[in-house]
C-alpha cells in the first residue's frame, strides 16, 4: 500500500499547487519532466522482464492476452468510457462551480485509476512491496492533477478516494495471492515464485510499451489491451507444472 499513499499525496499536492500556481508553469519543464520519466520507466519495464525465467512464457502470455485484450477491445471500451463521461458533463460551464467539481473529479479519476501502469503498479507493489513503478506514476499523476486543478478546480483533489480506493483494492488482492504461494519460511518465497517471476515479466513488457507509446510517444501502441496477459502468465505455469 505504500505506493498508493505516495499516489494519494502527489494528487492533492499536485492538485492543490495547480489550483494556485498551475497557469505559471511552463509547458517545456512539463514535457521534459514527463519524457525523463518516459526513459526511467521504460527502463524500469526492462529491468522487470529480466526477471523471467522462461520468455517463452512471457511470449505466450502476450500473444494470448492480446488476442483477449483486442477480442475484449478493452482499450476502446476504456476510451468510450471516457467519451460518455465527457459529453455527459461537456455542457458544464466554469461559472457552475458544482458541475466543474463534478467534471474535474471524473475526469481525474479516469486518468489516475485507468491503465496498464496503475494495474502493474498496484500489483508489484502488493505481490513484493516494490513501489517503484507507483511512485514514477505518482510524480506524472502529480503533474496531471496540477494541470487539472488549474481548469477544473478542487474537485481533482478529491479524486485521490478513488486512487486511494482502487489502487489500494488492486494492492491488497495482490497481497493475498502472494500469501497464497509464500510457505512457512516467510514472504520471501513469494516474490521468488516463477508464478510471480513470470506475471512481473510480463508487467514489464507492458510497461515498456506504455512508455514508447504515451510518455515518449515514439509509437503509438493499444498497452491497454495487453492486461489480460497478467492473469495469462501464472496460468501458463500452472499448467506447464502439471506436465
Amino acid at each position: 500500500m505504500t505506493g498508493t499513499f505516495i499516489n494519494v499525496a502527489t494528487v492533492l499536492i499536485g492538485g492543490t499547487i495547480g489550483l494556485f500556481f498551475g497557469s505559471r508553469i511552463p509547458e517545456k519543464l512539463k514535457a521534459t519532466v514527463i519524457a525523463g520519466l518516459g526513459l526511467f520507466t521504460a527502463a524500469m519495464g526492462l529491468q522487470m522482464f529480466l526477471k523471467t525465467q522462461n520468455p517463452l512464457i512471457v511470449l505466450g502470455a502476450l500473444l494470448i492476452g492480446s488476442l483477449l485484450g483486442e477480442w475484449w477491445r478493452i482499450e476502446d471500451r476504456i476510451q468510450h468510457l471516457g467519451q460518455v463521461l465527457e459529453a455527459r458533463f461537456s455542457h458544464d460551464t466554469k461559472t457552475d462551480s458544482g458541475s466543474n467539481f463534478v467534471r474535474g473529479f471524473l475526469t481525474a479519476s479516469l486518468l489516475f485509476c485507468i491503465g496498464p501502469m496503475t494495474i502493474v503498479g498496484s500489483i508489484n507493489d502488493g505481490l513484493s512491496g516494490d513501489y517503484n513503478l507507483l511512485a514514477v506514476k505518482s510524480v506524472l499523476d502529480g503533474f496531471a492533477a496540477m494541470a487539472f486543478a488549474s481548469t477544473l478546480g478542487v474537485g481533482v483533489l478529491f479524486s485521490s478516494l478513488t486512487v486511494f480506493i482502487f489502487q489500494g483494492g488492486i494492492s491488497l488482492a495482490a497481497m493475498q495471492v502472494a500469501n497464497a504461494f509464500a510457505t512457512s519460511s516467510g514472504m520471501e518465497v513469494a516474490q521468488t515464485d516463477p508464478h510471480i517471476l513470470e506475471l512481473t515479466a510480463t508487467g514489464g513488457v507492458i510497461l515498456l510499451g506504455l512508455a514508447i507509446s504515451s510518455l515518449l510517444e515514439i509509437k503509438k501502441i493499444r498497452a491497454g489491451n495487453f492486461l489480460p496477459a497478467l492473469a495469462i502468465a501464472p496460468l501458463i505455469v500452472w499448467i506447464l507444472g502439471k506436465f
